[in-house]
């Protein structure tokens, strides 16, 4: 058997190649495989890596795959959008290697990078929504039940929590976002703020700022990060010509209200 490689699990960021951290670049550069999601490799410039990539459902093959050649002796990077370990292939890779199909697969030397998540992305698009006590869900319910999501939902609204969403809707199931909201309308303020922003940092990057009363669950996509405050969360007025809309997003570090 060859001398083993090593294998590293590293995050893109969600757009544009000035959100890749250096660290992330450096791996890159020196690995010889590049183990992904199609398009998230499409992002990588073209040079002298191996490719191989794969659909977006197949993650637990893609850790496999990545591990068996780290086993041959291969520098494998396995590609992530936005940070790995944010629903995404470090925890497939952990649970590959929890599985022990190829007892080889322990020696692997692993090491896993942080990226920027979309969800930070998007706050600092808006201001600072996440200024205070958060939670972060995912909204697919493949692999848990529809009702532990609906559950979890209410129990971050009860806590108050400012809400980060993902995976809010597909063409599979463009209902979930719409079921969620109606969730939410029962127990929040309609005033609430909701952001919905899409692609950030890419070239058809598209923030939406609604109330929780309003906000149209159709304009999402499954590159929409869905942001939703808290009891506590303001908007305040934004100048300037960026673009970016004519409010700032915020939540506060304190908190004020009566706790029941």
């Amino acid at each position: 058997m060859s001398a083993l490689g090593s294998l590293t699990v590293v995050g893109l960021g969600p757009g544009p190649d000035r959100w890749l951290t250096p660290e992330v670049a450096d791996v890159l550069a020196g690995a010889t495989d590049l183990v992904g999601y199609g398009p998230y490799l499409d992002r990588i410039p073209q040079s002298f890596h191996r490719r191989h990539g794969s659909d977006n459902r197949v993650e637990l093959s893609r850790a496999r795959l990545a591990l068996d050649l780290a086993v041959s002796g291969r520098k494998v990077a396995l590609v992530s959008g936005g940070d790995p370990g944010v629903f995404a292939m470090a925890s497939a890779l952990f649970e590959a290697l929890e599985s022990g199909d190829d007892p080889a697969w322990a020696e692997v030397p692993v090491r896993v990078c942080p990226g920027v998540s979309a969800m930070l992305a998007a706050a600092a698009r808006v201001g600072a929504p996440l200024g205070h006590d958060f939670c972060v869900l995912s909204l697919s319910d493949n692999l848990k039940p529809w009702e532990v999501v609906l559950k979890r939902l209410r129990l971050a609204a009860e806590a108050d929590f400012v809400i980060a969403l993902y995976n809010p809707i597909s063409k599979a199931r463009p209902w979930q976002l719409g079921a969620a909201l109606d969730t939410l309308r029962s127990m929040k303020d309609p005033a609430t703020p909701v952001v919905l922003a899409r692609a950030v940092g890419r070239h058809d990057e598209d923030i939406t700022i609604a109330t929780l009363a309003d906000c149209d669950p159709a304009t999402a996509d499954m590159r929409t990060l869905v942001l939703i405050g808290s009891s506590q969360t303001r908007l305040l007025p934004r100048k300037g010509t960026d673009g970016l809309g004519d409010v700032w997003v915020y939540t506060p570090r304190s908190y004020t209200a009566e706790v029941p």
